[in-house]
């Protein structure tokens, strides 16, 4: 299958509708979940069937979400900030877990994508500018699509352990906002309840 066949797919146009835009980091998002759901023989979870650990924050994440049917609203999709293209998927069936990372050295340092970037990103790109850059974009987008896994992917079998399932619990005021906050994520001080916002403690 070629680029443009990956880009006329079904589930392909479903990650880039929900993101906005066909880019390098969705052509690898969905490689990569595409890649991970092959090696757990898995398919699009309905429910909480799949667990995503997510180690960025880029577009990369949004493929992941459309394709795993992981989310954040379904307790399933967790980010830890380590600033890697990686995902490590898990499956609640079958216990096993798989994690797939970018290799390093993939992509060659391309000056012209970085300074074209760099103006973009700083708002002083010229229309050609901006258009030029859109080229690049494509170009490096479709490439990823065409590689062969191996190439772009290091993968390996992973025992990270399953997290709990999605928590539900009652609300309850906090003590200073008054707003109702989830009872189990209040913070108890001196006999009273905060939220984590009021208690000053947002990380707890």
């Amino acid at each position: 299958m070629n680029d443009q066949d990956i880009m006329d797919r079904e589930d392909f146009q479903s990650c880039v509708g929900f993101h906005g835009h066909i880019c390098p980091g969705i052509s690898l998002g969905y490689r990569a979940a595409k890649a991970a759901m092959a090696k757990l023989a898995e398919y699009r979870a309905g429910d909480e069937e799949l667990v995503a650990i997510l180690e960025t924050d880029a577009c990369f994440a949004d493929a992941v979400q459309v394709l795993t049917g992981c989310t954040f609203g379904k307790g399933n999709f967790i980010h830890r900030d380590y600033g890697k293209l990686a995902l490590t998927l898990l499956s609640r069936k079958s216990g096993r877990g798989v994690r797939v990372c970018l290799r390093d050295g993939v992509f060659a340092s391309e000056d012209e994508h970085a300074v074209l970037l760099k103006k973009i990103m700083q708002n002083e790109a010229n229309e050609k500018e901006q258009q030029r850059f859109g080229e690049l974009r494509d170009a490096r987008s479709r490439s990823i699509l065409r590689m062969d896994e191996t190439s772009l992917f290091k993968t390996e079998e992973t025992h990270t352990p399953l997290p709990p399932r999605a928590q539900m619990a009652p609300s309850r005021p906090c003590d200073q906002c008054k707003e109702p906050t989830m009872a189990t994520k209040l913070l108890q001080r001196s006999g009273h309840y905060f939220c984590r916002a009021c208690a000053g403690n947002e990380e707890a």
